[in-house]
């Protein structure tokens, strides 16, 4: 359910000839601080691409870890990625705290259900080749690349021994995914059966692969519809995780990786909850890695929030921001039709007229690539401006899980299959 409305064509042309190679080489490697050795192990005709990620904020305090707390103690976090591979790379982020936060001990292992691992897969990850580190605040790091056997849409446990931590803590409360926090050093315990729970995420923040060069990342920037609200919580059935699915399943589509970078409460323009879209487009979109693809979907929280008309002439302004930047990098840029939302405290005449004309915008405007109309697809066809009673988790704003297959399934995926447009 898609319209193309633009055909992007970048070309490049630079005779490289051995010279010219050799002399790069060597900058690249004398300014990087890094030998040859080490620019060869990357193989020719790969590139680092995101199969998992998420959205970070300053955690509120009533989504804190539970005690006993991080600091000296160790939290086990399960993930589902899209895409496979067998030389892998971890993101970890300390940007919204104000103290360090120091990662005594990292492993990743495969997930078996539950808080158990697969203990013949654990992988223990160091950084600039030592097993501790410290983040300072404001700060993401990444680990040194390691070998790992990561199956498509499989789960993975990733299990943090801390040292002392931040009060205020970098996170993604909307995990819709329990963790698993057990006193002390038990980073290589394979149970976390006496654990205490808590279904948020706490510093991690992505997985790339080394992929094929064929191989790209898209990102879906949106508010708790995409974050997963509605969803079974240890089900992975988002609607993004559904549209993963569906990708895994598709021969021509299997080298899409997608990252979810819905935020619960965000806004488009302003601090609502999390940063807001516009400030965090660079960080979520702009420096994933492997990125090809960005969509959309968000903007019914800065609707329904405005006691003032003209909200959504200050959207269709910000989605032109956003997709400029991203057309600067050579990002498509898909744009997806807000969901109706009668019977929703959000609802009245005047945010309702603000919604359809942006709708309206997305569809018409010319400015994105290319258009999934999610409203159309989930609206009740006895009442445009209401979600489909069977998608509807009764709050008439967020879909349930039936809903978020529904949306799942309204994704063409020829948007992701190589042409003249894409």
């Amino acid at each position: 359910m898609f319209t193309d409305v633009r055909d992007m064509k970048q070309k490049m042309f630079f005779r490289w000839t051995p010279f010219r190679i050799v002399t790069l080489l060597v900058l690249i490697c004398t300014i990087g601080g890094v030998c040859f050795s080490a620019c060869a192990n990357e193989p020719t005709g790969t590139r680092w691409v995101g199969t998992w990620g998420t959205a970070v904020q300053l955690v509120e305090t009533h989504n804190n870890p539970p005690e006993p707390g991080l600091s000296n103690h160790t939290i086990r976090q399960i993930v589902r990625v899209s895409i496979g591979g067998a030389r892998l790379q971890m993101k970890f982020s300390n940007e919204f705290s104000s103290k360090p936060v120091t990662l005594k001990a990292v492993h990743l292992a495969v997930s078996t259900g539950g808080s158990s691992i697969d203990a013949s897969t654990d992988k223990a990850l160091s950084f600039n080749g030592e097993p501790e580190v410290t983040l300072k605040p404001g700060a993401t790091i990444k680990s040194d690349p390691f070998q790992f056997a990561l199956s498509p849409l499989s789960e993975v446990a990733v299990t943090l021994y801390l040292g002392e931590t931040s009060p205020d803590i970098t996170g993604h409360p909307g995990s819709r995914t329990t963790s698993y926090i057990l006193p002390g050093n038990e980073v290589g315990n394979v149970n976390f059966a006496a654990a205490v729970t808590t279904d948020h995420w706490y510093i991690i923040h992505a997985i790339d692969v080394m992929a094929p060069d064929s191989s790209s990342a898209l990102v879906i920037l949106g508010n708790s519809i995409t974050d997963g609200r509605g969803s079974g919580t240890n089900r992975q059935n988002r609607w993004t995780d559904e549209l993963a699915r569906r990708l895994q399943a598709n021969i021509a589509t299997q080298h899409v990786g997608v990252l979810n970078k819905g935020l619960g409460g965000n806004c488009v323009l302003g601090t609502c909850l999390g940063p807001s879209a516009l400030s965090r487009f660079e960080r979520d979109v702009i420096n994933q890695s492997g990125i090809r693809w960005v969509l959309l979907f968000e903007g019914i929280n800065d609707i329904g929030n405005s006691d003032e008309p003209g909200v959504g002439k200050k959207l269709i302004d910000a989605y032109r921001q956003m997709i400029e930047k991203a057309h600067a990098k050579g990002i498509l840029v898909y744009g997806a039709t807000l969901l109706p939302m009668r019977g929703n405290s959000y609802f009245s005449e005047a945010h309702e007229a603000e919604r359809e004309m942006v709708n309206e915008w997305i569809r018409t405007g010319g400015a994105f690539d290319a258009v999934i109309d999610l409203d159309k697809a989930m609206r009740n066809p006895e009442d445009a401006q209401s979600l489909l009673p069977s998608a509807d988790t009764g709050d008439h704003l967020h879909p349930n899980e039936n809903g978020h297959h529904m949306l799942g399934e309204a994704v063409d995926l020829k948007l992701f299959i190589p042409s003249k447009t894409n």
